[in-house]
Protein backbone atom coordinates (compact mmCIF):
# COMPACT_ATOMS: atom_id res chain seq x y z
CA UNK A 1 0.00 0.00 0.00
CA UNK A 2 1.26 3.46 -0.94
CA UNK A 3 0.37 6.40 1.26
CA UNK A 4 0.75 10.01 0.14
CA UNK A 5 0.20 12.95 2.44
CA UNK A 6 -0.90 16.32 1.16
CA UNK A 7 -1.46 18.80 3.96
CA UNK A 8 -3.87 17.26 6.48
CA UNK A 9 -5.05 14.60 4.03
CA UNK A 10 -3.65 11.09 3.68
CA UNK A 11 -4.30 9.27 0.41
CA UNK A 12 -3.99 5.47 0.51
CA UNK A 13 -3.46 3.54 -2.71
CA UNK A 14 -3.65 -0.28 -2.88
CA UNK A 15 -0.69 -2.35 -4.04
CA UNK A 16 -1.99 -2.72 -7.60
CA UNK A 17 -1.67 1.08 -8.10
CA UNK A 18 1.43 3.02 -9.05
CA UNK A 19 1.04 6.39 -7.37
CA UNK A 20 3.29 9.32 -6.64
CA UNK A 21 3.46 13.08 -6.36
CA UNK A 22 4.01 14.21 -9.94
CA UNK A 23 4.75 17.78 -8.86
CA UNK A 24 7.78 16.44 -6.94
CA UNK A 25 9.34 14.60 -9.89
CA UNK A 26 12.84 15.87 -10.60
CA UNK A 27 11.94 16.10 -14.31
CA UNK A 28 9.02 18.41 -13.55
CA UNK A 29 10.90 20.56 -11.06
CA UNK A 30 14.21 20.83 -12.91
CA UNK A 31 13.31 20.59 -16.59
CA UNK A 32 9.62 21.08 -17.33
CA UNK A 33 8.24 23.54 -14.80
CA UNK A 34 9.64 26.57 -16.65
CA UNK A 35 8.62 25.45 -20.17
CA UNK A 36 6.67 28.08 -22.16
CA UNK A 37 6.75 30.64 -19.38
CA UNK A 38 5.75 28.18 -16.67
CA UNK A 39 3.67 25.06 -16.46
CA UNK A 40 1.52 23.70 -13.66
CA UNK A 41 1.11 20.17 -12.37
CA UNK A 42 -1.51 18.03 -10.69
CA UNK A 43 -0.64 16.82 -7.23
CA UNK A 44 -0.81 13.03 -7.69
CA UNK A 45 -0.41 10.69 -10.64
CA UNK A 46 -1.94 7.22 -10.23
CA UNK A 47 -1.89 4.30 -12.65
CA UNK A 48 -4.53 1.68 -11.90
CA UNK A 49 -6.38 -0.91 -13.96
CA UNK A 50 -5.60 0.52 -17.39
CA UNK A 51 -6.33 4.12 -16.35
CA UNK A 52 -4.11 7.05 -15.52
CA UNK A 53 -5.62 9.26 -12.83
CA UNK A 54 -4.59 12.91 -12.66
CA UNK A 55 -5.53 13.99 -9.13
CA UNK A 56 -5.61 17.63 -7.99
CA UNK A 57 -6.10 18.35 -4.30
CA UNK A 58 -7.69 21.52 -2.93
CA UNK A 59 -8.25 21.84 0.82
CA UNK A 60 -10.03 25.07 1.78
CA UNK A 61 -11.02 24.09 5.32
CA UNK A 62 -8.32 26.26 6.90
CA UNK A 63 -7.69 28.89 4.23
CA UNK A 64 -10.44 29.95 1.81
CA UNK A 65 -9.70 30.24 -1.90
CA UNK A 66 -8.15 33.58 -2.84
CA UNK A 67 -7.37 33.10 -6.54
CA UNK A 68 -9.27 35.01 -9.21
CA UNK A 69 -9.18 32.14 -11.72
CA UNK A 70 -12.05 29.68 -11.39
CA UNK A 71 -11.17 26.34 -9.86
CA UNK A 72 -12.41 24.45 -12.94
CA UNK A 73 -10.14 26.52 -15.18
CA UNK A 74 -7.20 26.02 -12.83
CA UNK A 75 -7.61 22.24 -12.66
CA UNK A 76 -8.10 21.98 -16.44
CA UNK A 77 -4.84 23.89 -17.00
CA UNK A 78 -3.01 21.59 -14.62
CA UNK A 79 -4.39 18.50 -16.39
CA UNK A 80 -3.26 19.89 -19.76
CA UNK A 81 0.21 20.82 -18.49
CA UNK A 82 0.65 17.47 -16.74
CA UNK A 83 -0.17 15.55 -19.92
CA UNK A 84 2.37 17.62 -21.83
CA UNK A 85 4.89 17.02 -19.04
CA UNK A 86 4.34 13.27 -19.17
CA UNK A 87 4.89 13.24 -22.93
CA UNK A 88 8.15 15.15 -22.51
CA UNK A 89 9.24 13.01 -19.53
CA UNK A 90 8.67 9.80 -21.48
CA UNK A 91 11.46 10.84 -23.86
CA UNK A 92 13.64 13.27 -21.92
CA UNK A 93 13.52 12.56 -18.18
CA UNK A 94 16.97 12.04 -16.69
CA UNK A 95 15.61 9.71 -14.01
CA UNK A 96 14.94 6.28 -15.51
CA UNK A 97 12.09 5.53 -13.09
CA UNK A 98 10.27 8.75 -14.00
CA UNK A 99 10.80 8.13 -17.73
CA UNK A 100 9.44 4.56 -17.41
CA UNK A 101 6.42 5.64 -15.35
CA UNK A 102 5.63 8.42 -17.83
CA UNK A 103 5.75 5.89 -20.67
CA UNK A 104 3.40 3.52 -18.81
CA UNK A 105 1.07 6.44 -18.02
CA UNK A 106 0.90 7.40 -21.70
CA UNK A 107 0.13 3.82 -22.73
CA UNK A 108 -2.97 3.40 -20.56
CA UNK A 109 -6.35 3.04 -22.21
CA UNK A 110 -8.06 5.80 -20.30
CA UNK A 111 -7.28 9.20 -18.79
CA UNK A 112 -9.18 10.24 -15.68
CA UNK A 113 -9.29 13.65 -14.00
CA UNK A 114 -10.15 13.91 -10.30
CA UNK A 115 -10.46 16.91 -8.04
CA UNK A 116 -10.34 16.23 -4.32
CA UNK A 117 -12.08 19.27 -2.87
CA UNK A 118 -12.38 19.88 0.87
CA UNK A 119 -14.52 22.88 1.79
CA UNK A 120 -15.29 24.61 5.07
CA UNK A 121 -18.58 23.74 6.73
CA UNK A 122 -21.39 25.81 5.25
CA UNK A 123 -22.42 28.59 7.61
CA UNK A 124 -25.16 29.99 5.44
CA UNK A 125 -28.25 28.57 3.81
CA UNK A 126 -27.59 30.87 0.86
CA UNK A 127 -24.21 29.31 0.04
CA UNK A 128 -24.75 25.64 -0.67
CA UNK A 129 -21.77 23.36 -1.08
CA UNK A 130 -23.66 21.02 -3.38
CA UNK A 131 -24.52 23.74 -5.90
CA UNK A 132 -20.92 25.05 -5.81
CA UNK A 133 -19.56 21.56 -6.48
CA UNK A 134 -22.08 21.06 -9.30
CA UNK A 135 -20.97 24.32 -10.92
CA UNK A 136 -17.28 23.40 -10.62
CA UNK A 137 -17.97 19.93 -12.05
CA UNK A 138 -19.88 21.41 -14.98
CA UNK A 139 -17.01 23.77 -15.76
CA UNK A 140 -14.46 20.96 -15.39
CA UNK A 141 -16.44 18.69 -17.73
CA UNK A 142 -16.49 21.43 -20.36
CA UNK A 143 -12.77 22.10 -20.07
CA UNK A 144 -11.38 18.53 -19.96
CA UNK A 145 -13.93 16.59 -22.02
CA UNK A 146 -11.35 15.72 -24.68
CA UNK A 147 -9.28 14.02 -21.96
CA UNK A 148 -12.02 12.74 -19.62
CA UNK A 149 -15.72 13.19 -20.37
CA UNK A 150 -16.58 12.20 -16.80
CA UNK A 151 -14.20 13.89 -14.34
CA UNK A 152 -14.98 13.43 -10.66
CA UNK A 153 -15.02 15.69 -7.63
CA UNK A 154 -14.49 13.94 -4.32
CA UNK A 155 -14.03 14.73 -0.65
CA UNK A 156 -13.39 12.68 2.48
CA UNK A 157 -17.10 12.12 3.11
CA UNK A 158 -17.93 11.28 -0.52
CA UNK A 159 -15.27 8.83 -1.63
CA UNK A 160 -16.57 6.96 -4.64
CA UNK A 161 -16.31 3.21 -5.04
CA UNK A 162 -14.97 3.56 -8.61
CA UNK A 163 -11.74 5.28 -7.58
CA UNK A 164 -8.86 3.06 -6.46
CA UNK A 165 -7.83 5.15 -3.41
CA UNK A 166 -9.19 6.24 -0.07
CA UNK A 167 -8.64 9.49 1.83
CA UNK A 168 -8.46 10.16 5.54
Amino acid sequence: MTEIEEGDLKFSFPDHCEAGKYEEWSFYRNQFQSVAGGSKAVDILCLSGGATWLIEIKDYRQHPRQKRIGIGDEVAGKVRDTLAGLAAASANANCGDERALARRALQTRQWRAALHLEQPNARSRLWRRSSYVANVLSKLRTKVKAVDAHPVILNREANRPNVPWTVQ
